[in-house]
């Protein structure tokens, strides 16, 4: 009986609470400029949720060229904890992240531009740089900073992670932690560290079985195909982007290795005998021939294009497989596929190689988590002795398991000490 009525005194509470907040923020919502709210929390939420449209210049150092809708949720906990603002890379999770769990944060979760709902009518690509993108979220913080005082942290997983490397180094005051996931830096289109990555990572045992799998298929290419014309007939699945589906089926075979180690891991599960249909359901278990359709790259257009200008990203080593190869001759095919109606401009790396060195000299008070399995790692930040950050490396882990839920348990008294030490903000480990 005591404890229902000690829950029924909490949810009373935090009722009460919800209610004084939302007059309060609503009329704090109601005076940013360029800002529109819905609610969209539910009775009996333990905390407040609101849809949010913000208007930006679609360049902001000339906003004459016009403006586009940027989309983000808020979840508000209270104006004295402290704010998270999720710099996604691609369009708005719909999951809430670790840290406002483990902070028990406000956390403004924003929409990257021209993705998702934050398109304009017609994308202008030369606006889709990183000077942009992070020149978003500063105005994002500069808003909302009249809401909410208290200290603020960064987060994003992936690119978004690299994203919020970006944030940090050309608005470092903007926040008091950075919290970065599996966070890649190329070094350039074709970043070569991760062919060392896949002839090292796992045993021998697992390389080879691999390697096998794609020699396999390569030799087996067009009865391969012949079985994927009927898979891609059903999905709705086109190949004009590269011209053939036999061209983007090579490209996943080369894939494979990437996609099975940033996602997967398990080595057991690799086929081995005789059977095309294990070794096909393999590849699209693991890389897909659907991320090389038009649909599949159309879904990335906007990430493919940073990637061939300034953010940079991989290639496949094609020297093993020459022999077996019917597309490509020659240098190693890059993985990136910009959209061929956008007007792309050389890749400049020159950013990066500014940012790698800001990070080495003066990246302070960021927190980098990776996985041990991940390949993504390869491109990973090191982090040098002069600065107070730190990386944690968690055992095993691919791209999607590389949290502090699945860390180690002495790994995250560790993080958990850190955190405190870089920003006097205590985390809850409970709440994961």
């Amino acid at each position: 009986m005591k404890i229902v009525l000690s829950a029924l005194l909490c949810l009373s509470f935090f009722h009460v609470m919800a209610q004084s907040d939302e007059a309060a923020l609503e009329r704090g919502l109601y005076n940013l400029p360029n800002v529109t709210f819905k609610k969209v929390s539910a009775p009996g939420d333990r905390y407040l949720k609101y849809e949010l449209v913000i208007r930006q210049p679609l360049d902001h150092w000339h906003p004459e060229k016009g403006y586009f809708y940027q989309h983000a949720t808020l979840l508000h906990k209270g104006f004295s904890r402290p704010t998270v603002i999720e710099t996604q890379g691609y369009w708005l999770a719909d999951h809430r992240n670790e840290v406002e769990k483990m902070l028990d944060a406000n956390d403004l979760n924003v929409e990257y531009r021209f993705y998702g709902k934050s398109v304009p009518d017609s994308v202008p690509w030369d606006d889709l740089t990183i000077e942009q993108a992070t020149a978003d979220w500063h105005a994002i913080n500069q808003l909302f900073r009249n809401i909410y005082t208290g200290k603020w942290v960064s987060t994003g997983v992936s690119k978004g992670g690299e994203s919020t490397l970006y944030y940090k180094y050309f608005y470092p005051q903007d926040v008091d932690l950075s919290l970065p996931y599996v966070a890649p830096l190329d070094n350039s289109l074709e970043d070569k560290r991760l062919y060392h990555f896949f002839d090292t990572i796992g045993t021998a045992g697992c390389r080879n079985k691999i390697f096998q799998l794609q020699v396999f298929l390569l030799q087996h290419e067009k009865e391969a195909v012949e079985k994927l014309k009927w898979y891609s007939k059903g999905a709705h699945l086109h190949y004009s982007y590269t011209g053939d589906i036999g061209k983007s089926f090579e490209y996943a075979v080369l894939e494979f290795p990437f996609a099975f180690w940033q996602n997967y891991g398990y080595c057991d599960s690799i086929p081995t005998g005789t059977s095309l249909e294990e070794y096909i359901d393999a590849l699209l278990k693991i890389s897909d021939i659907a991320g090389f359709s038009d649909e599949g790259l159309k879904e990335f257009e906007a990430h493919y294009y940073q990637a061939a200008t300034q953010s940079g990203y991989y290639g496949y080593n094609i020297a093993p497989f020459k022999k077996y190869l019917h597309y490509f001759t020659g240098e190693n095919p890059l993985a990136s596929f910009p959209p061929k109606s956008a007007p792309v401009k050389p890749f400049d790396p020159t950013l990066n190689a500014k940012v790698a060195q800001w990070l080495s000299d003066s990246g302070n008070n960021i927190i980098y988590i990776y996985g041990g399995i991940d390949a993504w790692t390869a491109a990973g930040i090191i982090v040098s002795p002069t600065v107070n950050s730190k990386r944690f490396l968690v055992p095993g882990a691919t791209h999607g398991r590389a949290r502090v839920r699945n860390m180690p348990p002495a790994m995250q008294q560790e993080y958990k000490a850190k955190v405190a030490a870089l920003s006097g903000l205590d985390i809850n480990l409970s709440e994961l």
